[in-house]
């Protein structure tokens, strides 16, 4: 289940900008962030382009660092509904790229994230942010909200693995 050396792909969905980032496990223990950013599609194209655009940026995410696992946000809140559905369709171009890829899928509410990052499921970006950076003993700050989402969202993952793999002994 959980291997010496394993690679969690965080997603914090967009249509037009995904937040991304991969953890990995070392030897010791210790998660580090391998890379994280944002990816961003052409306004300009269709959006069923611009879906398609989302699905082939997670196929070669995943075939450049081979995560084993995808965590990906839940949608919560929307004050628009029109938005929200386009988050829900690019989130299920993002989903197909990572059953594809043969990865193991988890989905977490921005609550649950909030919880495993820092206790408290009502902390604000930038504790989450602060969290999110020690754990992966990153010394500098996320610059881009969607990115230090992602890698909470990869946290996250490696948190609930952590927890099947007690649950299993």
């Amino acid at each position: 289940m959980l291997n010496i050396f394993m690679r969690i792909l965080g997603i914090d969905p967009g249509y037009g900008r995904m937040g991304y980032g991969v953890i990995e496990k070392k030897q010791s223990g210790q998660w580090k962030a391998l890379v994280y950013g944002c990816l961003n599609t052409d306004s300009k194209k269709s959006f069923v382009c611009r879906l398609m655009e989302i699905k082939e940026k997670v196929d070669a995410l995943s075939k450049k660092y081979k995560p084993e696992v995808m965590g990906v946000e839940k949608l919560f809140f929307f004050k628009n509904a029109k938005t929200a559905m386009d988050v829900g369709q690019a989130r299920g171009a993002i989903l197909l790229a990572g059953i594809e890829n043969k990865m193991e899928i988890y989905e977490f509410t921005p609550l649950q994230v909030k919880q495993a990052i820092t206790g408290y499921g009502k902390a604000e970006k930038k504790q989450i942010q602060k969290m999110t950076a020690t754990v992966l003993g990153l010394k500098q700050k996320i610059k881009s909200d969607d990115a230090a989402d992602a890698l909470a969202v990869a946290v996250c993952a490696a948190q609930r693995l952590w927890m099947e793999k007690i649950k299993s002994r």
